[in-house]
């Protein structure tokens, strides 16, 4: 019998996905500036429901260029208000490939859903697409899940198949081992009650200043870049 010390051994922490080890060696190498392409629909693009807050890519940019020195990287918004998978595909070399970036973040399922379980397959279809064509321009790519929306409210009763669309992401970046921001577990751990999930939210859909700020803070914690101490990491 093989003698033991009886402490328990502990559990095996996954392997880290290679292209989070990737890009966060990219970061650690200040003078090698990277091109930061956001892209989706009008949650990326911030626009109408901010008023004076910043976005989430906004956010992003504000710790990446400025808290970790890296001031040479490029960030472009790409984000289109009421987008989906199919017209972000169509005209993916103009909003994406053409500016050569080294890392493309991707959220967008917000208007797929209103396509209902029938259109689950092509998204995903559409999602695996996108990122074939990322890694074949030599970048690395990020996928989002959606953050939940006020199912309380009418205006958002096209979009109850929401949850199908954001397990398919979940899917779809597991299957490919792409790095993935999980922004639907992290605010329905955060938000149960509708009540409570309001306060991140200027509609049922689209998140305000607060939940905006969020998107930014799980961004930071995935790559591995958050810091509870610096201005852009603030609730």
């Amino acid at each position: 019998m093989t003698p033991t010390s009886g402490l328990a051994e502990a559990p095996n922490e996954p392997a880290p996905l290679p292209d989070l080890v990737a890009l966060q060696q990219k970061l650690a190498l200040l003078r090698t500036p990277l091109v930061w392409v956001f892209t989706g629909d009008s949650i990326t693009q911030g626009a109408r429901h901010l008023g004076r807050e910043r976005s989430y890519p906004e956010l992003v940019q504000e710790r990446i260029r400025w808290e970790l020195k890296r001031r040479r990287d490029l960030f472009i918004n790409s984000g289109l208000s009421g987008e989906n998978t199919a017209g972000l595909l169509a005209d993916f070399d103009w909003r994406v490939l053409r500016l050569r970036p080294d890392v493309v973040s991707i959220m967008i399922g917000m208007n797929n859903a209103t396509q209902g379980p029938a259109g689950v397959e092509k998204f995903e279809s559409d999602l695996r697409e996108m990122l074939a064509r990322v890694r074949a321009a030599g970048a690395i790519p990020i996928l989002h899940r959606t953050n939940p929306i006020d199912d309380a409210s009418p205006d958002s009763r096209t979009r109850h198949d929401l949850p199908l669309y954001n397990e398919s992401i979940a899917r779809v970046a597991q299957a490919t081992q792409t790095i993935l921001v999980d922004h639907w577990h992290y605010w329905q751990a955060k938000k149960k009650e509708p009540a409570a999930l309001r306060e991140w939210l200027a509609d049922p859909i689209h998140p305000n200043g607060a939940g905006h700020r969020q998107l930014a803070i799980e961004f930071f914690r995935t790559l591995g870049c958050y810091d509870a101490r610096a201005a852009s990491c603030q609730p």
